[in-house]
């Protein structure tokens, strides 16, 4: 079963369980807020998010001053939105709104659900996606997948807080359920995007924790060749431009 759903591409990857700040301050995604703020309080104020893989977030200014189009940004040769984005994605929830005073949107969303894409409308002044809803498997062996993937994940945070010079702050108390684990693993891992692209598009959460704990192997042996690295916080997020 597939349904429309407004889309939002990012230069980032949204995992279900987890939250996303955005700053909306763009036309084209303030009218997709304004229009999902307008409907019926008992209606879900969702969207979809997906990875851009060809463009940017930001549409370039335009030489005839004219206002933005959906497709703006996707830098893609043929203008075709199907090349210019992933088509593995993540249903956003609208958790919290604050309106600024210049017409800007804060946003926190949670990611739900995942979702494929299949085609793609292009009429309106944002992209509307025609979607259908994956199903999450667990997989054969997640359990055992995930004990491995917590034990590769603490020794990865250790290496990479040396690696930045900074501590660790206590024990982090991380989740049972593997599925769980493994959407926290993959947005807390400093990789980029085709990867964290790549685990949200596994097709179940053994296959996910798998494909992790060889990353974390593998990531964990390369911060042990570097002297420092780039201060990243894991446990906190900026507010994701659009």
């Amino acid at each position: 079963m597939t349904e429309r759903l407004p889309l939002f591409p990012l230069n980032t990857v949204l995992y279900p369980g987890l939250v996303l700040p955005l700053n909306v301050f763009e036309e084209r995604y303030r009218r997709l807020v304004a229009d999902l703020l307008a409907m019926p309080e008992d209606q879900p104020r969702r969207f979809g998010v997906l990875a851009i893989r060809d463009g940017r977030e930001v549409a370039p200014v335009r030489a005839d001053d004219g206002p933005a189009g959906p497709l703006d940004g996707l830098g893609t040769v043929t203008g075709d939105p199907l090349e210019a984005m992933y088509h593995i994605g993540c249903v956003a929830d609208i958790a919290s709104t604050q309106e600024q005073p210049d017409g800007r949107y804060e946003l926190l969303v949670t990611g739900t659900t995942r979702f494929r894409l299949r085609s793609v409308d292009t009429g309106g002044p944002y992209l509307v996606g025609e979607v259908e809803p994956i199903e999450e498997q667990p997989g054969e062996g997640a359990g055992a997948l995930a004990a491995g993937v917590e034990r590769a994940f603490r020794t990865y945070q250790k290496r990479l807080a040396g690696a930045r010079e900074a501590s660790t702050v206590g024990h982090q108390q991380l989740p049972d359920d593997p599925q769980v684990l493994s959407y926290l693993v993959a947005a807390a891992s400093v990789v980029g995007t085709p990867v964290k692209q790549e685990l949200l598009a596994c097709p179940d959460t053994a296959q996910r924790l798998r494909t992790e704990l060889e990353l974390l192997r593998r990531e964990t042996s390369v911060l042990s060749w570097l002297p420092s690295l780039p201060a990243v916080d894991l446990t906190r997020q900026s507010f994701s431009p659009n």
